[in-house]
């Protein structure tokens, strides 16, 4: 498992566009800043490891859309991680899930937190 400085966990998804944009506005800071990045999607949050369902996710003024955070922050070398047993658990599988995004386990997850320099639980 390649670690990250900036780790983001968030566990909602579409049904709380503010919390996810708080995630990804986050995460592209630190990409921003220098740091290597991780967003890791858990629980519903998994819903959004499926391309394009960012789209649309807009909560308004000073911020930008999900989907603008989320192209800028991979663009910027940020990765994004799906729990795999979170995926499983929702009825979603790994050929649905975007190819560029890892499938991780809970001893993944541990690493990443434990590898980080700082993180954000966004719950």
């Amino acid at each position: 498992m390649q670690t990250a400085e900036f780790v983001t966990t968030v566990f909602d998804g579409k049904s709380n566009p503010a919390k996810v944009t708080v995630a990804f506005t986050m995460a592209l800071n630190a990409v921003k800043a220098g740091h290597s990045a991780m967003v890791l999607l858990m629980v519903e949050a998994v819903e959004l490891g499926v391309p394009g369902a960012t789209e649309g996710m807009d909560i308004g003024k000073p911020f930008e859309p999900v989907d603008d955070l989320l192209k800028a922050y991979l663009a910027g070398g940020g990765r994004i991680g799906i729990c795999g047993a979170c995926m499983i658990h929702n009825g979603f599988n790994a050929e649905q899930m975007a190819p560029e995004y890892e499938i991780v386990t809970a001893p993944d997850v541990v690493t990443l937190l434990m590898a980080s320099q700082g993180s954000l639980q966004i719950t």
